[in-house]
């Protein structure tokens, strides 16, 4: 049975942000089905779920202060295992782009920070607003760094399916895949979570994909309490502030 399924020391989540600010699948102790959650805030996400919680998040924590190569070390490490879904590991750059207030002044920052000299994508551009976030919140509480880990969607997928990366797409030209949906939630039924839970489709605010990697990440985040993940990199570094720069899978 999946780690996901066995809770008996506390509530899990998997979190994945979307258009209404962070969708989480949650499970608590006693809960015979997970529930899912829509929250505007991390921050108040974080506090409903309450102490203790493990929560799997898929966005970048640990900000370096400079980029050596395509992307901070943990997209570096999970990228050759990914194959055709490699596009889906955005390079996040160093601090100073991220805190940077426009787009032009992050792509100057990161061309600085970076070397060889790299701008930034707009897709990780749009993430930085989440990403920092989370960050205020680690850096303002280092007590929440033991419970709160940054995981990815695909390379989770990847690791519980015998490090075989998705055949298929979630999403095609920006649409979502049914196809790509389908391969995946028979991946997170295999490691327990009821397909129903999928039925009704996303709540409000979230789309298909943002439910799918949500409940993959709360499998991650039973396998993490299990202490089944592994960090990529192996060796990771922290940032200025202390904060572990690795997604764990």
């Amino acid at each position: 049975m999946s780690s996901a399924l066995q809770t008996p020391d506390g509530t899990l989540a998997g979190v994945d942000g979307c258009r209404a600010g962070w969708i989480a699948l949650v499970r608590a102790p006693g809960d015979t089905r997970p529930r899912l959650m829509v929250r505007a805030r991390f921050a108040d996400l974080v506090d409903e779920l309450g102490p203790g919680a493990i929560l799997a998040v898929d966005m970048p924590m640990g900000l370096p202060a400079r980029i050596s190569g395509p992307g901070r070390g943990p997209e570096q490490a999970i990228r050759r295992y990914l194959g055709a879904r490699q596009s889906s590991v955005f390079c996040i750059p160093a601090r100073a782009a991220v805190e940077a207030p426009t787009y032009l002044e992050a792509c100057a920052l990161a061309l600085e920070t970076s070397g060889p000299p790299r701008k930034v994508s707009k897709q990780a551009f749009f993430l930085f607003g989440k990403i920092l976030e989370i960050d205020r919140m680690l850096r303002a509480d280092p007590g929440l760094r033991d419970r709160i880990f940054e995981c990815h969607p695909e390379f989770a997928f990847c690791r519980l399916n015998s490090m075989a990366a998705m055949a298929t797409p979630k999403k095609i030209r920006g649409a979502v895949n049914p196809a790509g949906i389908a391969e995946r939630i028979a991946v997170l039924v295999r490691h327990g979570i009821e397909p129903g839970i999928f039925a009704d489709g996303p709540p409000r605010g979230a789309a298909m994909d943002d439910l799918v990697d949500a409940a993959v990440n709360l499998v991650m985040a039973g396998r993490h309490a299990a202490g089944l993940t592994t960090p990529f990199p192996a060796d990771p570094a922290r940032d200025a502030h202390g904060i572990l720069i690795a997604i764990h899978g």
